[in-house]
């Protein structure tokens, strides 16, 4: 069954349930509005009856036509009156009860010889349904007569029996048309799901360049569009941020074993001395280092994406950790006589795992020394200021150009300057160090010059216990 189906089904039985009740309570109140009425109208003519009664000073030989002479809505069509005595027996009836027997029921004259008025419906044989009031009209403590007023119940029925009919036709007639506009509304509706349905299938078919037309309104269904999009958009780039990491990373892996081969095949072409040998097999075994922390950084990352690299929180020493490494790198350093520097480490406690924030600040060091040119300087400055510690790192190396500083963090993303000056990266480091620094509640950016050097900012929140109060 289609949402649309059921939404109608739904909408259907909802107004279906409405309508009966309406129908039930306007039939009850206006059978019991017009049953107050006919009560209402023989009351004030029992009235009008007892009042003729006290002008004629009672007694058993009056006439109906010396009560009508001065009150002549006694003599109405559409009631009939009969004076009944205490005993029961009657003393007067009007002329339109002349060939009709309906006498005074014992109920009724037990509340009269209490003085209480009753009301009856009644139906006898051959008669229509009448309704009836006995009130007592008393002398002082005694009961002398019993008025009794009745009247035809038919034409209300015939009423109420018209009410019904028109309810039970238009009653179906507006559920009819209701459930027509409730098919026609669903289908507007949810005309965009099925402009969504048609996308998805071609997107399950491969195209992730679909997207829908955003919706002016901002309904639930213009969410559920945006809300579409947006994951298209996202799977889109993860699909191409798949296919790009697949490809670099096959790149990558592909040059130390093609150098494995080459080297491998050239050793066996001809016997060689010892010493030729262990060269190939240092070669080698560099090669295979390369590949081993290709795939360590590779294994690190896919754990990075899906939240399964513990961290340890508890409060570091920010400034001994750059120490740290800063005494590491000057003997990494040393080999191309370049310089690194501390001009300013400010106390800094940090919540955070130690070990990720060395790897961090390492990562960022070893690139600095990487891409600086021999005899040149790297430096490093730590300050905590405003609830974040910042760390600078800068490099006289060889700069980023402008157009390639928005890729610099994504994966096996390397300069062409980059390339062309060091042949051992892999492109995964900053990608880790950034990693790092957001898994931490940071943030890192990087400002650059070709030729001039680069400098790399990590902030990092604060300890709460070492954050100085605002």
């Amino acid at each position: 069954m289609s949402v649309r189906l059921r939404l109608t089904l739904w909408y259907g039985g909802v107004l279906a349930g409405v309508l009966l009740a309406f129908a039930a309570v306007l039939y009850g109140t206006m059978a019991a509005a017009m049953r107050t009425q006919v009560d209402r109208s023989l009351e004030d003519a029992a009235r009008t009856a007892i009042r003729s009664l006290e002008a004629h000073r009672f007694g058993p030989f009056l006439l109906f036509e010396d009560l009508s002479a001065d009150f002549p809505e006694l003599a109405t069509l559409d009631k009939f009156f009969q004076i009944f005595g205490p005993s029961g027996t009657i003393t007067i009836k009007s002329p339109n009860l002349r060939q009709h027997d309906i006498p005074l029921s014992r109920p009724a004259i037990e509340a009269a010889v209490q003085g209480l008025t009753t009301f009856e419906s009644a139906r006898y044989p051959g008669e229509p349904p009448m309704r009836l009031v006995a009130v007592p009209v008393r002398h002082g403590d005694a009961l002398v007569n019993i008025v009794q007023v009745g009247t035809s119940l038919e034409p209300v029925e015939a009423m109420l029996h018209r009410l019904l009919l028109i309810l039970l036709i238009a009653g179906p007639l507006t559920l009819a048309v209701s459930l027509a506009g409730g098919w026609f509304l669903a289908g507007r509706a949810l005309r965009p799901v099925a402009a969504i349905t048609a996308a998805a299938r071609r997107i399950a078919a491969g195209d992730l360049t679909q997207r829908l037309n955003e919706p002016t309104s901002c309904d639930e269904i213009g969410q559920l569009i945006q809300t579409f999009n947006q994951m298209i958009a996202k799977l889109d780039a993860s699909f191409r941020q798949i296919r790009q990491f697949s490809t670099e990373a096959s790149h990558e892996l592909r040059t130390p074993l093609t150098v494995l081969k080459g080297e491998a095949e050239l050793a066996l072409r001809r016997n060689r001395s010892a010493e030729d040998y262990r060269h190939v097999l240092e070669s080698a075994l560099e090669e295979i280092d390369r590949m081993a922390r290709i795939v360590d950084e590779l294994l690190f990352l896919s754990r990075a994406d899906v939240g399964e690299v513990p961290l340890e929180s508890k409060p570091v020493a920010l400034h001994t950790v750059v120490d740290d490494v800063r005494r590491q790198a000057e003997v990494l350093a040393q080999e191309k006589r370049i310089a690194v520097l501390a001009s300013r480490l400010d106390p800094c406690t940090v919540t955070a795992d130690e070990w990720r924030l060395h790897e961090l600040v390492l990562n960022l060091v070893s690139n600095a020394i990487t891409y600086s040119h021999p005899d040149g300087r790297v430096e490093l400055r730590l300050t905590c200021q405003g609830g974040l510690a910042e760390l600078t790192i800068s490099d006289q190396g060889i700069g980023i150009a402008p157009d390639e500083l928005p890729r610099i963090f994504d994966r096996f993303y390397r300069t062409t300057a980059a390339r062309a000056h060091a042949k051992t990266g892999t492109g995964l480091g900053l990608a880790i160090a950034k990693w790092i620094a957001e898994a931490h509640g940071g943030a890192i950016r990087v400002s650059s010059m070709p030729g001039h050097g680069s400098t790399f900012t990590v902030t990092l929140p604060l300890s709460s216990a070492a954050a100085p109060a605002v």
